[in-house]
């Protein structure tokens, strides 16, 4: 019966997700157990999880890779799906988890599947947004999560099978909280990249965003996404902008403190 629970965790991290949780948990309400790592909300989404039957914890924010590796080593089954709080498992990916799960071939140590990004109502099919494939399903033992603070990836021990049903990715469309993303991600990666020993100015920024917008909506066709394709291809350039022109700011800030290493 499809209503059986299969020997899977799924493991989600969390901040403030209320109005995305319900789907996404009624999406692999089959799994035996659910990993919910919450990093201080405000509204319902730790009384969301717990009615639900999730294992719920409240964790300091640490970014997103060392937050989901968190979320993964709570995880007790011998399989393990790592999904987004904005992110949904359709009917016919279900049924392809499922047989995976109950088979358990022991050639493959992890999945990989397509991702169908939705942005205000559209499914984005151009800038690079499809197929947007993530590996997102893997053995316990055989699988995890990179240690980036941001951009993270599972890293797989062993070989990986590309999956053709999707994952569907409700991406934010509200614009005043894509201006609060566009801050936060973008401190996160210049912050990366500075550790990293990159270096920026200003000008640099300005000349990568507006090569993100041409890129983005003409070599790779956003224009044929609509009014929703521009708005993408505007937000990432400004993304980009923000992040480069943080890290001439780091720069500029690290070499005139005397205290800085030479």
């Amino acid at each position: 019966m499809m209503n059986n629970k299969i020997p899977l965790s799924v493991a989600i991290i969390t901040k403030n997700e209320a109005h995305n949780l319900h789907d996404c948990l009624n999406s692999v309400e089959y799994a035996e157990q659910i990993v919910v790592v919450d990093s201080g909300s405000s509204d319902d989404t730790v009384k969301i999880a717990s009615e639900f039957g999730c294992d719920v914890y409240t964790e300091p924010w640490v970014g997103f890779g060392p937050q989901k590796q968190s979320a993964i080593d709570k995880c007790t089954k011998p399989w393990v799906l790592v999904l987004d709080a904005d992110e949904r498992i359709p009917h016919e990916t279900t049924i392809a988890v499922r047989g995976i799960v109950s088979e358990q071939p022991h050639s493959i140590a992890g999945y990989s599947f397509p991702r169908k990004n939705y942005f205000q109502g559209r499914w984005i099919k151009h800038l690079g947004w499809w197929p947007d494939r993530v590996v997102r399903l893997f053995r316990k033992d055989r699988g995890r999560m990179s240690r980036a603070t941001v951009h993270e990836s599972v890293e797989i021990d062993g070989p990986v099978e590309n999956l053709d049903v999707p994952i569907e990715h409700m991406t934010e469309s509200r614009l005043s909280k894509i201006l609060q993303k566009i801050d936060h991600y973008s401190t996160l990666s210049a912050r990366e990249a500075f550790e990293e020993g990159r270096k920026a100015t200003v000008w640099s920024a300005a000349f990568r965003a507006v090569l993100t917008f041409f890129q983005n909506y003409v070599l790779k066709l956003g224009f044929l996404d609509g009014m929703q394709g521009l708005t993408l291809s505007i937000t990432d350039s400004v993304n980009k902008f923000f992040k480069y022109a943080k890290l001439s700011e780091l720069t500029r800030q690290e070499g005139n403190n005397p205290n800085s290493k030479t």
